[in-house]
């Protein structure tokens, strides 16, 4: 995706914003804050999952910024917060600690904005890419 159009700015502004959630949160799991501590002790992985989740939280939010690794953030972040969403759907319910349901849609708004930046930067995917462009090779 080389160049300023629409695509790119949609792009651009779906990875600050994904970007944005993932490092706002790291706060909460970095410090031990209640609600972080509650959500990985319920389910089971706590410290070591809330701290492994925030390290790859990290990684994905920079891999967004960096325009050659920002289809790999994409798939980082998507596949964060698929067990995100998972985790709220059968074990810790949508609302947590009476947050009315903001952690569970801030996932849900992570997810289809990762999901968006990967279908606008789908010919920066390598195998999907090589399919693209053989197949305009031949159009």
């Amino acid at each position: 995706m080389k160049g300023w159009n629409i695509q790119g700015i949609a792009s651009w502004g779906l990875q600050l914003v994904v970007a944005g959630i993932l490092l706002q949160t790291l706060f909460f799991k970095f410090t031990g804050a209640a609600e972080s501590v509650y959500i990985f002790s319920t389910l089971g992985v706590e410290p070591w999952g809330r701290i492994l989740s925030g390290i790859v939280e990290l990684v994905a939010a920079i891999l967004l910024l960096v325009p050659a690794t920002t289809t790999v953030g994409a798939v980082l972040a998507l596949s964060v917060m698929a067990g995100a969403i998972g985790s709220h759907l059968t074990v810790l319910g949508i609302e947590v600690m009476d947050d009315g349901g903001l952690l569970f849609g801030l996932a849900l708004i992570v997810f289809a904005s990762s999901t968006a930046i990967l279908v606008l930067r789908r010919s920066e995917i390598p195998l999907i890419g090589m399919w693209l462009r053989a197949g305009s090779a031949t159009l």
